[in-house]
């Protein structure tokens, strides 16, 4: 029997697909070079997990969940990672001189040979799905550990540790050379894993190195030795930012754009020097990606509805208070999404421009040649805008000019950094800007916070206890027919038990009582209390709003709310 034949054999032998589906499948194999695992699956819509137990059954060979936890180190090592990672294979176990190894597709050719090569053992296969074994392979082996072994068997060391000796051999087109793909590696995975910031932390005997998804930081499971590449990784970063590589005593600024598998990712840069060498973190912004509209923010109907009353009118400010990373920028440029049309002009001042707007004038500070936020803004009133959105005020020049656009007609958006809406008026005031310019420009003030979505594949429900019912103000009534939600974790979000993030938000609408107070220079916690009289949510009640919901959980509000409520 030939090989064609004895694969079709097999397949028709699952049971899974027809005869038609399997000519189908062997078809689309042979001219798209595509694994026959692949196509089958495709072929038939069948769950990866299931064909693969039905396969095992034909082939004898055992279908396997994989623990990365629960491999033993001492088996790892049975495998090279460039085998590893080359045939998306994982070794599981040793048992009496035969080596169980995980694959996907046992039908690659020369897999086996290569195996028993590679580990000097017999070789037997368990089946797993193709991504289970990747993600262990990545949490056991570490990101980059295929390019980090061919780093020390090409015996590179010392000419990519030196950094004298690196500086000449890196340049755009060595994009084979080792170091260059082991960063794109880190890159993409914080890109896959939806990280926002990558931070590379040199300590006394290790290289950290970090993800921050969901605002919550993550280590990054790494290769052994990667320490001793340390300074030719961060100098490679900082060759393709731009910076001064052999300016290691002061903080620098830079600027990457990446192209890595067609996604184009422009990458902020900050270096800083510590005890153990260069601190370098990456701030990931993502080209061309979809704008979260005003839907997707996370608002209630009502503030839904306050919100899109405020955004429309012809003049005023409109402030998005918060600390850094808590979505004011992507809550700006929702607004705009909302309003953007023909017949307005749209202009804003940023640093940086984040995400690019089609039908809008967006202007980059560049405080270097006196173009500042201030500057900026004098220049745009002479340029017939609508609106105008300013990326941050941040002293009292800006301030002004900010106000003085409001008062000429214009409708003016832009974001403090304060820890509730009320301490917006005492921040504007702070900064020199007479109360009653801030009571007859100021439109609304919303401050807002990010909580993280619970992963709707593994949230658990859970008894409201008293402490919990006292946080909710739930009535007995209500205790009694409440749900509400823990995280669990699963392999979908991380064992996280959390994917996606959404705000919670404080509006203040600045009413007639709101302006008495201001221009009677009321401290801000008087201002939020008559807020909150007058019907205002405050971050921790919107929250709450949020738990019943089941979208988070108690411990998330309380731990983005509690310096504030």
């Amino acid at each position: 029997m030939t090989a064609l034949h004895s694969l079709e054999h097999i397949l028709t032998r699952t049971g899974l697909l027809s005869p038609e589906q399997v000519q189908s499948a062997l078809g689309r194999s042979r001219e798209t070079g595509q694994s026959i695992i692949a196509a089958a699956l495709m072929e038939s819509g069948i769950a990866e997990a299931d064909f693969l137990t039905a396969l095992g059954r034909v082939l004898g060979l055992p279908f396997r969940e994989i623990d990365p936890s629960a491999i033993e180190s001492d088996v790892l090592e049975k495998l090279p990672p460039k085998a590893v990672f080359q045939h998306n294979v994982l070794p599981l176990a040793v048992e009496n001189g035969v080596l169980l190894v995980a694959v996907a597709d046992p039908f690659q050719a020369g897999l086996l040979d290569a195996l028993r090569l590679a580990s000097g053992l017999r070789i037997r296969f368990a089946l797993a799905p193709a991504a289970e074994i990747a993600r262990a392979a990545r949490k056991r082996y570490g990101v980059g550990a295929e390019t980090v072994e061919q780093l020390v068997q090409d015996n590179r060391i010392e000419a990519e540790a030196e950094e004298a000796r690196f500086k000449t051999d890196l340049n755009e087109d060595d994009q084979e050379a080792s170091i260059v793909k082991f960063v794109n590696q880190i890159i993409w995975e914080a890109y896959q894993e939806r990280a926002t910031d990558i931070h590379f932390e040199p300590m006394e005997n290790e290289l950290r190195i970090r993800y921050r998804i969901d605002g919550v930081l993550h280590p990054t499971p790494l290769p052994p030795r990667l320490t001793r590449f340390q300074s030719a990784i961060i100098s490679r970063i900082k060759v393709m930012a731009n910076m001064d590589i052999a300016e290691k005593r002061l903080p620098q600024d830079g600027r990457i754009g990446l192209r890595i598998r067609g996604e184009e990712i422009d990458i902020r840069v900050s270096t800083m020097p510590t005890v153990y060498g260069e601190s370098v973190s990456l701030r990931l912004l993502v080209r061309g990606k979809r704008h979260i509209g005003l839907t997707e923010l996370g608002l209630n109907a009502q503030d839904q509805t306050l919100v899109e009353k405020m955004i429309r009118r012809p003049n005023g400010i409109l402030l998005v208070t918060g600390p850094t990373g808590s979505g004011k920028s992507t809550s700006l440029y929702a607004f705009l999404h909302e309003i953007n049309s023909i017949e307005d002009r749209i202009i804003t001042v940023e640093d940086p421009i984040e995400y690019e707007m089609a039908g809008v004038n967006q202007i980059q500070v560049r405080p270097e040649i006196g173009l500042t936020f201030a500057t900026a803004l004098r220049h745009i009133l002479r340029q017939d805008p609508d609106i105008i959105m300013v990326g941050e005020i941040r002293d009292f020049e800006t301030a002004e000019m900010a106000i003085r656009a409001s008062l000429t007609g214009h409708l003016v958006l832009s974001t403090l950094h304060t820890n509730d809406s009320a301490g917006a008026i005492t921040r504007l005031t702070d900064m020199g800007v007479e109360p009653f310019l801030v009571a007859s420009s100021l439109e609304g003030i919303i401050a807002q916070r990010l909580v993280r979505r619970l992963c709707l594949h593994c949230r658990r429900a859970i008894p409201i206890d008293d402490a919990a019912a006292l946080e909710l103000r739930l009535s007995p009534e209500q205790r009694a027919t409440t749900r509400i939600y823990a995280d669990t974790g699963c392999e979908q979000c991380r064992q996280t038990g959390f994917k996606g993030r959404l705000g919670i938000f404080e509006i203040l609408p600045v009413r007639d009582e709101i302006e008495t107070l201001i221009v009677a220079r009321a401290p801000s916690s008087a201002i939020k209390q008559k807020a909150v009289a007058l019907g205002m949510k405050t971050l921790r009640e919107d929250g709450w709003l949020k738990v019943l919901d089941g979208i988070t959980t108690i411990g998330e509000v309380l731990r983005v709310t509690e310096e504030t409520d």
